[in-house]
């Protein structure tokens, strides 16, 4: 072993050391909580509802906090920061302190620890070095420094500067089924954008590969570390495009130290659906249209209809008639309070009623009967119970819920034609489908939105409320009353207890309980592969979020959706005007340059208005595009996925037209068989997935071939070809019989 290898191994050494130490004590805090939370399970003894309620709550407080220990107990610390005051600062996913209140760690979002991702040799912010811990579990394996202050060369034996460091490290190993938790290797760029406090919209507009998830993914852990007592009651969304792509990044935010979050996909935003289906693009293009806002909200309020005669009544022997210009009055002063369809219904019922009984007592009195205001709440009676009175004004204003009012809605093309405005005109029979047709992605923002119009009676959600708040301040009394007498170390605080009270008298998780309520409001939202939410889709999301705190990530080259905006001005003007910041990301950390040249090209030769972006590394090899006869597609394809499986590249997409599915699912099974092939974003975790583009979005994988790239152009687009061309982080592979589309064929060609 030469000098050099001995000075890393002394450093390896030296820093597990303290590695050991942290781990130490992270396992003496997991000890001490699950003594804890032992003792809580076995205080079996509760004698009033109160104690047990105390006992429920220390009991989720404990569960929370063992969980998120455990979920780092493998990865706790990664970096180190050498200051000008000679101040040493381990950076890691947690904070860790001592019994005695020493910090032994600090937590990667912490003021503190910014330096760690900010400082450059420009400005190095009071920083000499700053050092990468490279684990493998809770062993360090390897180091890399970076020298900001040239003096600390001075003498120096306790410097690393080989390796190819920690951020080529992490970008070039092989794809594991989840998203690599890039804490240790966020860049200045990106950690800029996660520590910003823009309580606004902010847009993260990056090319494949810049990091654009990771940075929201982190941002929402800083938020919700950053402002914990403005978001730990409300929550974080995440809007993700799949649930294969939910699937993949579930884990980052736990290993981050949050696990407050809730992830839904445009399927599922809806309570109580769930859908993966999507319409043909020119449904869906004209469902996404702004302008289905109005077509809706017309076709609520031809619900609210007069009859064309006056209805003859006949109540207790007394001949009335209700009158069609007092159902018109009535429909005027409840349409006055702007309040949505069923809550305003009792409006128009209270004032045609109003003027019904007038009526009635007018005729009573024609027939020489004494009428006295006393007698009006029974008059009142009489004709609320009357049934032709009952029919006559639930025809004129029915209740309805959002699914039954749209699917009736959907399969009536005269009702559709009445509503349209101009601008929809010539689409009405593109949206006409069977009564009982499923539901769609592209339905689910019609759906919200038909809810808005429609609402509920606000009344008990008002007691609801009350009697929420004086349950809350009447249990945060008696939480800091408890705590004074049982728990002292002042980690927990009355109002957290005050919470797991609450918490455990719903019985459900904040992520459950924001899920069935539509109404929920959350405290920021993130929203992924934005470019593919439609204007409609936007309206929905915006009511997630009153604050209009946003994240939103994505790329408008890779917009697939017939309904996207194409430009974040136009998806986000109509809701928060200019207040935008758009941040850019330029650094492609996953695709190599031989393979993004290519799919730049492509890009350049449809006119696809792609984000620059620079490859961090060369590559190795260049595109293996592979020519064959038509009938021979799916295996070829098989047999080039079998020679990559056999050089063990890592994880393998297989992205095609999903036309092509089965015929390429039965070739690699007879290529390869035994090993785990799994189709759409589902195969995420799999050795092989067979997916469409779509599917492939946001996701990475170790190498890609395409089958058919000229049918993915044809039949999804070049942004789809895009998408699909730069989800590899080392070997892109096509398989084709006809010509592959302008700009991919400038590669050499594969024997």
């Amino acid at each position: 072993m030469d000098e050099s290898e001995q000075q890393i191994s002394r450093e390896i050494a030296r820093e597990q050391d303290h590695a050991d130490r942290l781990y130490h004590r992270l396992d003496e805090l997991i000890e001490q909580v699950q003594a804890n939370l032992t003792g809580v399970q076995a205080s079996q003894h509760a004698s009033t509802h109160q104690n047990r309620s105390e006992r429920d709550s220390f009991l989720a407080l404990y569960e929370d906090r063992l969980a998120l220990l455990r979920s780092v107990s493998q990865n706790v610390v990664f970096g180190r920061l050498d200051t000008e005051d000679e101040a040493r600062r381990y950076i890691g996913r947690i904070g860790l302190f001592t019994a005695d209140r020493e910090q032994l760690l600090v937590d990667w979002r912490a003021p503190a620890a910014a330096a760690f991702y900010q400082a450059t040799s420009a400005d190095p912010q009071g920083v000499r070095l700053r050092r990468h811990l490279i684990s493998r579990g809770r062993t360090v394996v390897g180091l890399e420094d970076d020298v900001l202050d040239s003096s600390v060369l001075e003498g120096a034996e306790d410097v690393v500067l080989q390796g190819e460091g920690a951020l080529l490290a992490a970008v070039s190993g092989q794809r594991t089924g989840r998203m690599g938790d890039i804490v240790a290797t966020i860049q200045a760029e990106q950690d800029r954008i996660i520590r910003s406090d823009n309580r606004g919209v902010m847009v993260v507009q990056g090319g494949p590969g810049t990091g654009k998830t990771a940075v929201a993914l982190h941002r929402a852990a800083y938020l919700l570390y950053t402002h914990r007592r403005r978001l730990e009651h409300t929550g974080v969304l995440i809007m993700a495009p799949t649930e294969g792509f939910l699937h993949y990044i579930e884990r980052v935010l736990p290993s981050l130290g949050e696990s407050g979050v809730v992830m839904m996909t445009p399927g599922t935003l809806f309570p109580g659906v769930e859908t993966t289906r999507h319409d043909a693009p020119a449904v869906a293009r004209a469902k996404g249209d702004a302008a289905m806002a109005e077509l809706l909200s017309r076709a609520v309020k031809q619900r609210q209809q007069v009859p064309e005669q006056d209805v003859p009544l006949r109540i207790d022997g007394i001949p009335l008639r209700l009158s069609r210009g007092d159902l018109r009055a009535a429909r005027r002063e409840a349409r006055a309070t702007h309040r949505p369809h069923n809550d305003a219904r009792t409006v128009f019922v209270r004032a045609a009623l109003d003027r019904l009984v007038e009526r009635y007592e007018t005729a009573l009195r024609a027939h020489g009967r004494t009428v006295v205001p006393e007698d009006r709440p029974d008059l009142l009676a009489d004709l609320r119970h009357d049934p032709t009175v009952r029919r006559t004004l639930n025809l004129a204003w029915l209740p309805y819920t959002p699914q039954g009012f749209l699917r009736v809605l959907l399969s009536r093309p005269e009702r559709l034609r009445e509503a349209a405005p101009r601008d929809l005109a010539g689409q009405v029979e593109r949206l006409v489908r069977d009564k009982d047709a499923p539901w769609t992605v592209e339905d689910v923002p019609l759906l919200d939105e038909v809810a808005e119009l429609l609402g509920e009676d606000s009344a008990p959600e008002e007691a609801r409320a009350r009697d929420a708040a004086e349950r809350r301040a009447a249990d945060v009394d008696y939480a800091r009353r408890v705590l004074e007498n049982v728990d002292t170390s002042g980690i927990v605080r009355a109002e957290d207890l005050a919470d797991q009270v609450t918490r455990v008298r719903d019985g459900r998780t904040l992520a459950e309980r924001a899920s069935a309520e539509r109404g929920w409001t959350y405290g920021h939202v993130v929203v992924d592969e934005a470019q593919e939410h439609s204007a409609m889709s936007w309206r929905a999301l915006m009511r997630r979020c009153p604050t209009k705190s946003f994240t939103v990530v994505g790329d408008v080259a890779q917009t697939s959706s017939a309904a996207g905006p194409g430009s974040w001005e136009r998806a986000l003007a109509p809701h928060v005007q200019d207040r935008v910041q758009i941040e850019h990301l330029t650094v492609n950390y996953r695709t190599p340059a031989r393979i993004m040249d290519r799919a730049l090209a492509m890009a350049a030769a449809h006119d696809l208005p792609v984000t620059a972006v620079t490859s961090v590394r060369e590559g190795e090899e260049d595109p293996m595009l592979r020519r064959t006869e038509p009938a021979r597609i799916a295996e070829d394809t098989a047999a080039m996925v079998a020679g990559l499986h056999a050089e063990e590249v890592g994880r393998i997409a297989v992205i095609a037209d999903p036309a092509r599915e089965p015929e390429l699912l039965a070739a690699i099974r007879e290529a390869l068989p035994g090993i785990r092939i799994g189709t759409g974003s589902a195969g995420v975790d799999d050795e092989v997935a067979v997916m469409g583009p779509q599917d492939a979005k946001g996701l990475e994988f170790d190498a890609v071939v395409l089958a058919e790239p000229a049918e993915i152009l044809q039949r999804h687009g070049a942004g789809d070809l895009y998408v699909a061309m730069t989800r590899p982080t080392r070997h892109l592979g096509a398989v084709h019989a006809a010509a592959l589309p302008a700009g991919m064929s400038e590669a050499p060609i594969a024997a």
